[in-house]
């Protein structure tokens, strides 16, 4: 039984394991040896061709990359530093180290975007900085920033970063140079992991103080604790491919995310908040400081606040504002976010707080003075703005996504301004989350209404273009010719047709080497090498510690448990089963009534059903350790903690019919 409940843990993982890429690789050399410069390096990443040379060398021309305003603001107000930042983790292995980034300096070598290198040595400035009078920020100690407010007692925390760990190393850091007052709050500006994980070490046990208020967005718990588990494991696996997990760090390798260096990987808790934020404005009082609050559900995330102090006149704008077009779709997969709620709370907080003096945010540097903020939130609200109305203005016109995608740029006005650029998301795949927000999957054309699966479309068209030789040879004349995309779509269906052709793989590797060396977002630049990584290595999949889960898995309501366990049933395998269980939390004084029938499982909290085949008693602690694999079969079978009336072979059969998905399925590969 304990091997196929602990198949939904590996969703719920995902709020781990897809924030939190595995130690990669030692870094590759800095720059291009002379001797190795078109030779593939250590890992197998070919060369960059002189196409891609070319082509970044234009997009430097083309930006004002020497322009220091941005620089400048990230390291003003510094405090403090700690240039050698290597954070350990629970056994000793490091879930933060800064100088594995260190090869990031001078100009960029021809196998990075200069656009993209100039931002990961922006997100490479750390330490302790001075936002305001009494407000400052702990940056580049995770993928987010942990700020710091000075109440009248003490301090009010905003966002304490992904893992325990990482959280405690800042807030050494703060106490250091800021004193040993006591934190009296703790806000989490939106359900994401990096902004709540190491709440921690803020607050190291589970029992209400009384004393440290906990400020979360309406609707935190559920979508901190849910968001993703129904289709956790193939998020996870995607995942690895966002953040690049695995990926050696270096000039042909893991350079950056764009919204930071990359997200921590040591230990996430989880903090149930006392004040929820539910409406705009909302203004609060914490330790004599007054709050405006904004909520702002259905932008980045699904519960999402943001904050402007009036005695600071400075804008917290959480992650609804960044240096970076962020992602309306992020390809890890998720449902898409609203462009036009997410454009107009950035138009609401310019009318609310148009005295603002200073942004600040959970991601990157802030910016100063009324005049320049109001341009940099103008600038960012009309970046969602324009990818929303443009999209829909060609779709009524007819155009399909992809067409869209190929048509759509930002106005130049907007273009320059290094915080609208694709850092993170893209104009491309955004413009297709606005598509599908709208219409959905389809694009209206009978030929994708129902087409051929990957490997028969495959072996089709590489028979349709002469066979695999053709298709090689061809590929390579596009290569030659630079025409990447298309030697990219030829070659996959060769791989498709046969993932056992090594030759082919290496042909792709390299097409996809090149594409992600030109990429200006850091995500899609770890997409593209990752599937060469792959190509050349075999499916990478990242590490999941499920007893990193446990705060996740302590808070996480008992129902959604047995709705992710719904998605685990094999529905041919069940066609003729049909039984009904009941399971009865004894310290959570909660019953749960599992029916199987039609291949569906359905399940109510309610009393028990006395027709029921089983009857299981367990307490919730006991179902804890089950799903982070501290319990063994034996200890299943003969624990107090866990009685069965009825039938076993019963309930051992209906376990039976439940997949248990590793997350190690091939992507680039049939």
């Amino acid at each position: 039984m304990h091997l196929h409940i602990r198949a939904v843990a590996v969703a719920v993982l995902l709020l781990i394991a897809a924030c939190k890429p595995q130690e990669p690789p030692a870094a590759a050399p800095a720059a291009e040896r002379p001797a190795a410069a078109t030779a593939p390096d250590a890992n197998g990443f070919t060369a960059p061709s002189r196409q891609t040379a070319e082509q970044n060398a234009a997009v430097a021309r083309a930006l004002a990359l020497a322009d220091q305003q941005d620089f400048e603001d990230a390291k003003k107000g510094l405090v403090a530093s700690e240039p050698k930042l290597v954070i350990p983790g629970p056994e000793g292995e490091p879930v933060w180290n800064m100088p594995s980034y260190d090869f990031v300096e001078g100009e960029a070598p021809p196998s990075v975007n200069p656009s993209l290198w100039r931002q990961a040595k922006l997100n490479g400035l750390h330490g302790l900085f001075r936002v305001a009078e009494g407000v400052y920020q702990v940056r580049g100690y995770d993928v987010s920033n942990m700020s710091w407010i000075r109440g009248k007692s003490g301090w009010i925390v905003v966002d304490p970063l992904t893992s325990k760990e990482t959280a405690a190393a800042a807030i050494a850091l703060a106490r250091k140079h800021l004193g040993a007052d006591p934190i009296v709050a703790v806000i989490f500006t939106h359900s994401h992991v990096d902004h709540f994980g190491g709440v921690a070490a803020i607050l190291p046990t589970d029992e209400p103080t009384g004393a440290v208020r906990v400020v979360a967005p309406a609707g935190f718990v559920e979508e901190a604790t849910s968001e993703n588990l129904l289709a956790g494991t193939a998020m996870v696996r995607r995942g690895a491919y966002q953040f690049g997990m695995g990926l050696p760090r270096g000039v042909r390798g893991y350079v950056d995310t764009g919204l930071g260096k990359a997200p921590s990987r040591g230990s996430v808790g989880f903090r149930t908040p006392t004040d929820v934020i539910d409406r705009t404005p909302q203004p609060l009082e914490i330790d004599g400081v007054r709050f405006v609050f904004q909520y702002a559900p259905d932008s980045e995330a699904p519960a999402e606040l943001a904050f402007y102090l009036p005695d600071h006149k400075a804008y917290c704008g959480a992650e609804i504002v960044s240096h970076t077009l962020h992602n309306l779709y992020t390809l890890r997969g998720a449902k898409v976010r609203d462009a036009l709620k997410w454009s107009g709370y950035i138009d609401e907080a310019m009318r609310l707080f148009p005295d603002v003096e200073v942004v600040f945010a959970s991601h990157h540097w802030p910016v100063w003075d009324n005049a320049r903020v109001i341009a940099y939130l103008e600038g960012q609200r009309d970046t969602y703005k324009y990818i929303h109305d443009q999209t829909l203005r060609l779709a009524n016109l007819g155009l399909t996504p992809r067409e869209i995608a190929e048509q759509i740029e930002l106005p130049p006005v907007l273009e320059r301004q290094f915080a609208n650029r694709g850092y993170y998301g893209t104009v491309r795949h955004n413009v297709k989350a606005v598509y599908q927000w709208y219409f959905g999957w389809y694009d209206a054309n009978p030929a994708n209404l129902d087409p051929l699966p990957p490997e028969d479309a495959g072996k089709r068209y590489v028979e349709a273009m002469g066979g695999a030789a053709e298709v090689k040879r061809k590929a390579r004349e596009a290569l030659a010719r630079d025409d990447l995309r298309w030697a990219a779509s030829m070659l996959d269906h060769l791989v498709f047709a046969d993932g056992d052709d090594r030759e082919a793989r290496e042909l792709l590797a390299s097409v996809y080497d090149q594409l992600g060396y030109r990429a200006e977002s850091g995500v899609w630049r770890s997409v593209y090498l990752m599937g060469a990584y792959e190509l050349r290595r075999g499916v990478q999949s990242p590490e999941i510690k499920p007893s990193s889960a446990t705060e996740i898995l302590q808070h996480m309501p008992l129902e959604n448990f047995f709705t992710a366990m719904a998605t685990l049933v094999n529905g041919p395998k069940a066609h003729d089963k049909a039984v009904t269980l009941n399971f009865v939390f004894t310290d959570a004084g909660e019953t749960h009534v599992l029916e199987l029938k039609n291949s569906v499982l359905h399940h109510a909290r309610r009393d028990a059903d006395p027709k029921a085949a089983a009857t299981v008693r367990l307490t919730r602690a006991f179902f804890r350790r089950l799903v982070l694999r501290q319990v063994g079969l034996r200890e299943v079978i003969f624990s107090d903690e866990l009685e069965v009336d009825g039938s076993r072979t019963e309930l051992f059969s209906f376990f039976s019919l439940l997949d248990q998905p590793d997350g190690r399925f091939p992507i680039v590969t049939p």
